[in-house]
């Protein structure tokens, strides 16, 4: 048995577990860490897997609620006496299934021994609209197929589309404003040269009704070099965060890092203050992955249009070798140290600097959370005990330490904050992306009410935008 699947979670009990807690988040959270993102941070392919797995399992149990449909997939209502909690949990673990096995085909033997678990067959191919295996299977397999040419260009394994080609070189910063590859360490003696992660995620279909080419940003004025006071004003601003990091400010950047914890434990809330069901906790998390998948669209138009440099270049272009106080490394504190070292608190993300992704994703939840149940009310209390950073193990918090978020504003602005006290951005992508994302937030709500009271028409496999006429217009 390969070392992966030693020891496997418990079995499952159809009759009364939760499939997505207890059967399909077990098994693949370790196998996104392991073939798609170690640090859970790539928000564009984390959230491919995620938003089809659950687009799968929602249209597996659209034909058991009273008036939901599913988006891709239009099965029978079933009849009352058929939506049981032990049909629901057969059909949305078969859907998942069909969702895992195309997303990360590598694990298939994962995805088959999470049905196995349960009791069910992964060879059951039924197709029948009324029984709740085939109910999955068509569910799954229809999610599969309707995204499979939505611009994500997955069949060819994510590969640019767009011809990005990055200006500056990982060794040679040829134009200070525009995005350097960083050279990153992915193993002991290994040493790995970024490339832009997913530039097509440009033109991929929305799920919401909106156009993403209306959705733009202003110039980073202030990551232009020509503008030389205001360049070297927010390197300094960067640098004075650095060296000032708080053991909470970490500990919320690690948290906000982490796409899966963050949006999944932050809704999880939700669910239990409104007492959601089972099946209602799966429906309802389409929402959360409708808005982050939306809001990664306008934002990698606009990252690929601006290509603006990230701090790490920018402070190496402002100091050269002149030494700096700022973190050190794990462990290290505030310390001097040549600015050619600086190193940020987490590692840069595979893609340009401006707007930010993560603060345009937090806006789009958060707006989308806010018409989903009424208020801006969150309440979602993290605990962080003594020695538990992934950056700093041991050491970071020193001691425990439990954060109050009160509302879905105090969530989008911390989120887009941790990003700049951690060294990833400059506080004008921040800004950016709160301008731009809280209209994506919306627009997915507005879908997803659709589905759930049964008018969204059915759709058509989804296909890719025509390429952003403004490309490569940085005029402004």
């Amino acid at each position: 048995m390969p070392r992966w699947l030693s020891p496997p979670p418990p079995a499952f009990d159809l009759e009364t577990g939760d499939p997505l807690r207890e059967a399909i988040i077990p098994r693949l959270v370790p196998a996104l860490i392991a073939e798609v993102s170690p640090s859970l941070g790539d928000v564009t392919l984390v959230n491919r897997v995620n938003s089809i797995t659950i687009l799968a399992m929602m249209d597996a149990l659209a034909p058991y609620h009273p008036t939901a449909v599913g988006a891709y997939t239009r099965l029978e209502r079933q009849p009352e006496a058929e939506r049981t909690h032990l049909n629901m949990n057969i059909a949305s673990l078969h859907a998942a299934y069909h969702a895992l096995s195309a997303m990360i085909p590598a694990r298939t033997a994962v995805w088959r021994e999470m049905l196995a678990s349960a009791g069910l067959d992964p060879d059951d191919r039924s197709l029948d609209p009324n029984s709740p295996v085939g109910i999955g299977n068509l569910a799954g397999l229809g999610a599969v197929e309707a995204r499979l040419h939505d611009g994500y260009n997955q069949l060819g394994n994510y590969a640019d589309t767009t011809g990005y080609a990055p200006v500056n070189s990982p060794t040679e910063l040829i134009d200070a404003g525009r995005w350097q590859p960083d050279i990153t360490r992915r193993g002991i003696g290994i040493h790995v040269a970024q490339q832009f992660v997913t530039p097509q995620m440009a033109n991929v279909e929305p799920f919401g009704d909106f156009d993403p080419r209306e959705l733009r940003v202003p110039p980073p004025a202030a990551s232009d070099p020509e503008n030389w006071q205001a360049y070297k004003a927010q390197v300094d601003e960067v640098l004075a965060l650095s060296a000032n990091m708080t053991d909470e400010q970490k500990m919320l950047a690690e948290i906000f890092d982490n796409k899966v914890v963050s949006f999944g434990a932050s809704f999880q809330v939700i669910s239990r203050r409104l007492g959601l069901s089972v099946a209602e906790n799966v429906i309802a998390d389409v929402l959360v992955m409708l808005a982050i998948h939306d809001a990664t669209i306008p934002t990698w138009q606009e990252k690929r249009r601006w290509d603006a440099v990230r701090p790490f270049s920018a402070i190496r272009h402002v100091y050269g070798d002149d030494m700096v106080t700022a973190w050190g490394g794990p462990g290290k504190g505030a310390v001097e140290m040549p600015a050619s070292q600086w190193q940020s608190y987490l590692q840069e993300a595979d893609h340009p600097e401006y707007p930010s992704s993560s603060s345009c994703v937090c806006t789009a939840q958060a707006q989308a959370m806010r018409r989903y149940t009424g208020s801006d009310e969150l309440n979602w209390t993290v605990s962080f005990p003594a020695g538990s950073s992934r950056v700093e193990p041991g050491m970071t918090p020193a001691q425990d330490i439990e954060v109050n978020i009160a509302t879905w504003t105090d969530f989008a602005r911390i989120c887009g904050e941790s990003r700049v006290w951690a060294g990833l951005h400059f506080y004008p992508a921040i800004e950016a992306s709160a301008d731009m994302c809280g209209v994506v937030g919306d627009a997915a709500y507005d879908y997803f009410a659709t589905l759930i009271e049964g008018s969204a028409p059915e759709r058509e496999p989804a296909q890719p935008l025509d390429p952003d006429p403004r490309m490569n217009d940085r005029s402004g």
